[in-house]
């Protein structure tokens, strides 16, 4: 892990961390909103910006073991990726039924085929 941020900055990664569980909070009963990445976004920014948050995250019952796995190993475990996936399946349907024109329901699900693609292919948790 790096050095805690210069103080003229902690107040910005306190911000972002907070932020960011907030919408990884959100995105758990919102499809199409991701929960992993910004829980792991808001873990890192913790790192810099609030050791309480960072602390409270990795002994988290529910994202600590995400977290930590990510730390470790750069890894994303099966269910997550799973629940992802299937998130951004039932976020593209709604896209396409209710966009405007089908090339703003075409941009946002090549972007999710991209991250769905890049999330399968990082590695599991060995344990």
């Amino acid at each position: 892990m790096s050095p805690p941020a210069p103080n003229r900055f902690r107040w910005a990664w306190w911000l972002l961390a907070y932020a960011a569980l907030g919408l990884g909070i959100i995105g758990v009963a919102v499809p199409g909103l991701p929960t992993v990445p910004f829980v792991l976004l808001s873990a890192y920014a913790a790192a810099r910006g609030s050791q309480r948050l960072h602390g409270w995250l990795l002994a988290n019952r529910r994202f600590g073991p995400m977290i930590r796995d990510w730390q470790a190993h750069g890894a994303v475990g099966a269910g997550a990726k799973r629940a992802a996936i299937a998130s951004m399946a039932v976020a593209a349907v709604v896209m396409l039924l209710t966009a405007p024109r089908i090339w703003m329901a075409a941009t946002g699900i090549s972007i999710m085929a991209v991250v769905a693609v890049w999330l399968w292919r990082r590695p599991e948790p060995p344990h």
